[in-house]
């Protein structure tokens, strides 16, 4: 129990669970352990809130219940489909407002007017103006997908967004009539002659077909294959990855690549003898030099992306380049920067994503982004062949692909994705019976209310790239969807705080992208559990 000179106030308490900090839990043994102010004060700063006074606890308290009447739309609504949902707008009070949504076009497309429901709510005085709330009915019958939601009055026009998602996650109909079994491999270990000596997409292509045609198994689950620094040492934990997005270029089979067989009898050697040092490691029982390969098949790869593409590959690139948009260029300059100040600490200008000096490095290091896209596109085409494969030797669902927990601290998505991700703290897990003083996975986590103020595009964007080439998806703690044990920046592992998250959502958007997959999802569920969550799980067809 905390002592009394460090027991939070109420006033710190109520700030506390409006924004989803968790004042006590019940630890591993049943005892109710309550969390320090001093804690939930660090916590908060680490979700951007200032608790540092009586006083400014005060003000931030006013602020958080301020700020749904400060937007005209909530910025995302996430519903089950066939269930009601209400969304309050807000104009100055007695202006008329009119909501409609411009449906998914995967779901047809289409404008749709919603009905204001008859719901009365007491304006309120927000900034010096009295501030009225409409209430707009979500109909029951809305096709899944990504809806925008616009509003429009005499002072107001705002657009936000409304995801309807599957009330269940259905499984496929070759899985309704029994149990589906298969193996798990570590990718990096499955080396075969043709491995620069590490286990590649095209290795994972014939494990997965023997593993069907000899074995009769459903799938292979693989670990992690989120990419790692493209410089440097390599962290040798697919669980700390740089960024969960996108694909390690390290698992590329280069004689692969198409462009290969193009190249001259000179540049043909050249990538021979860069690959000999690597492939002299697929017989060594050692541990797995991931540098050593990655360095070989980086040398070789930039030689293969000299030759000259088709016009038709050209297009395919160009094509998967704005598809992937944003999110794939500011991942491949990341990345041209981590070469640039490889072994040497990065200028403060250049941790900022908005600054001068990265608006210059997008111009100055434009080929080198060109090829880490190149990489992307590369192994995203290798790994289709991988699952092609698998389902070809009969798996009934193929590559299972693993989702970490978080990333590294100075990666590419805590570079790129801003406020999103938690300076401050970091994740881990509370003291139990097999880890007595708690864990520090080093991973920052996300910040609620920013996640859901743009709209889980993160989350969203992320799910899309593992699920893209998956039969299955395989979440890492996945308790992490309902909260996550944080630790404010120097405090021990036991020292931390649940923070929850809207679990609806999170549920609901891998429910929802999973389904457009046609992808079965399993979820570790591992850990300290409130009772109800494993029946909510099942409830929305998640796998345990």
């Amino acid at each position: 129990m905390a002592d009394q000179a460090n027991e939070p106030s109420q006033a710190l308490v109520r700030l506390a669970a409006a924004y989803g900090v968790v004042p006590d839990f019940w630890g591993f043994d049943g005892s109710h352990r309550a969390v320090v102010s001093s804690t939930l004060i660090a916590v908060l700063d680490a979700l951007g809130v200032d608790a540092s006074s009586p006083e400014r606890v005060d003000v931030s308290i006013a602020h958080v219940e301020d700020m749904p009447w400060r937007r005209t739309l909530p910025p995302v609504v996430v519903v089950r489909q066939g269930r009601n949902a209400h969304v309050p707008v807000h104009v100055p009070h007695g202006d008329p407002v009119t909501v409609w949504l411009e449906l998914d076009a995967e779901a047809g497309g289409g404008r749709l007017d919603l009905v204001q429901a008859d719901v009365s709510v007491e304006p309120r005085s927000v900034d010096g103006r009295l501030v009225g709330r409409a209430t707009f009915t979500i109909p029951t019958d809305l096709p899944l997908g990504w809806h925008v939601m616009e509003a429009a009055g005499p002072s107001v026009n705002a657009r936000s967004v409304v995801v309807v998602t599957p009330s269940t996650l259905e499984l496929p109909d070759q899985l309704r009539s029994g149990r589906a079994w298969g193996f798990m491999a570590q990718l990096y270990s499955v080396r075969s002659r043709g491995s620069w000596g590490v286990g590649d997409f095209a290795d994972l292509a014939e494990l997965g077909w023997l593993s069907a045609r000899e074995c009769g198994a459903d799938f292979l689950l693989v670990n992690p294959l989120h990419a790692a620094e493209p410089a440097g040492p390599m962290t040798p934990s697919p669980y700390l990855p740089t960024t969960r997005r996108f694909v390690s270029p390290l698992y590329i089979r280069v004689e692969d690549v198409r462009e290969t067989a193009y190249l001259s009898a000179a540049d043909r050697a050249l990538v021979e003898w860069a690959a000999e040092p690597a492939m002299s490691l697929d017989t060594d029982a050692g541990p797995i030099d991931r540098d050593v390969a990655w360095t070989a098949k980086r040398s070789a790869l930039e030689i293969v992306f000299t030759a000259p593409r088709s016009a038709a590959r050209q297009a395919a690139f160009d094509g998967f380049r704005r598809e992937q948009g944003e999110g794939l260029e500011d991942f491949a300059l990341w990345c041209a920067l981590a070469e640039r100040y490889e072994g040497t600490t990065w200028p403060a200008e250049a941790n900022d994503i908005s600054s001068d000096l990265v608006d210059r490095a997008r111009v100055e290091l434009a080929d080198r982004v060109a090829f880490h896209c190149g990489l992307q596109w590369v192994a995203d085409s290798q790994l289709a062949d991988a699952q092609r494969a698998a389902v070809a030797g009969g798996m009934s669902i193929g590559i299972m692909h693993d989702l970490a927990v978080g990333v590294h601290a100075e990666g590419a998505d805590v570079w790129a994705l801003g406020d999103v991700l938690a300076r401050g703290a970091t994740v881990g897990a509370p003291p139990d019976m097999y880890n007595q003083q708690g864990q520090n996975w080093s991973q920052p986590p996300w910040r609620p209310a920013e996640l859901a103020r743009v709209a889980y595009r993160p989350y969203r964007d992320m799910l899309r790239t593992v699920l893209r080439h998956a039969g299955a998806i395989r979440i890492d703690h996945v308790i992490g969807l309902f909260r996550l044990w944080w630790i404010p920046q120097g405090a021990g592992a036991g020292e931390g705080a649940y923070v929850r998250y809207d679990h609806e959502a999170l549920i609901g958007i891998l429910a929802l992208e999973a389904h457009r997959a046609g992808a079965i999802v399993i979820g570790e569920d591992l850990g300290v559990f409130e009772p109800w969550v494993r029946d909510y799980l099942t409830e929305r067809g998640i796998l345990g």
